[in-house]
């Protein structure tokens, strides 16, 4: 049993309006102050891939860097890092 062709336009259409919805609610909010604008504690500033398992991260927190090694046989924190040599 197919859904006729009628049917198949009616559920894009309405999947279509609910998407636009949410993204209409969540532009209002950020406007309004309801939501956060990003400016958290926390910040992803890059990310090396150093092969397929294995991932260098540099994270902002409260205006230091910390270099975190993630996917290898545990995570580990290489470092903090203050100053010029935080942000070339």
């Amino acid at each position: 049993m197919l859904p006729s062709l009628t049917s198949l336009l009616i559920t894009l259409l309405a999947l279509a309006v609910v998407l636009g919805l949410i993204l209409l609610a969540q532009r209002l909010a950020r406007i309004t102050g309801l939501a956060p604008k990003g400016g958290g504690r926390l910040r992803l500033e890059e990310t090396l891939a150093l092969d397929p398992r294995r991932r260098l991260h540099l994270v902002a927190c409260d205006g230091r860097h910390v270099l975190l090694l993630t996917g290898g046989g545990r995570d580990q924190v290489i470092g903090w890092l203050s100053g010029p040599e935080a942000r070339p």
